[in-house]
């Protein structure tokens, strides 16, 4: 009989310690999406850093120009010569896109995802643990 009881311990505490994660998970993903929204319309500046940050503009590779005069040396096939001018090109198209991107709303879509994964793990191994909780409370408070 006292193996059952050992058995009914073990098991309350871990129902009540996933309960307790799911709780805290849930309470996590609402705190980042409140902080997300209070940065979004109440304290604008707050993520103004970030954007000065990634708005610097993009260093140019270290022989960037020593590859540029390399196009027109003889000592290149017109082939290799080819090569370089379309990864020029592709440079060039790459640091117009770089430049246009707003790294502070991907970063702010980024913890979404993760906020919410949060909640959505959280919040059904809260209930579920806690319908167990109360289910096993309910069927104790009977038996006396």
């Amino acid at each position: 009989m006292s193996e059952k009881k050992h058995y009914s311990i073990v098991r309350t505490i871990y129902l009540y310690i996933f309960a307790l994660l799911g709780l805290i998970f849930t309470i996590i993903g609402t705190v980042r999406f409140v902080d997300m929204g209070l940065k979004l319309f109440v304290f604008t500046k707050a993520e103004e850093q970030q954007r000065i940050s990634y708005k610097q503009p993009i260093a140019e590779p270290y022989q960037l120009q020593r590859i540029k005069d390399v196009q027109n040396d003889e000592g290149f096939t017109e082939e290799e010569k080819e090569i370089i001018r379309e990864w020029l090109e592709d440079y060039q198209e790459w640091k117009e896109n770089a430049e246009k991107i707003d790294y502070a709303n991907i970063r702010r879509h980024q913890d979404a995802s993760s906020s919410f994964s949060f909640i959505l793990v959280g919040l059904p191994l809260y209930f579920y643990h806690w319908k167990i909780i109360k289910t096993e409370t309910r069927e104790n408070k009977k038996e006396f």
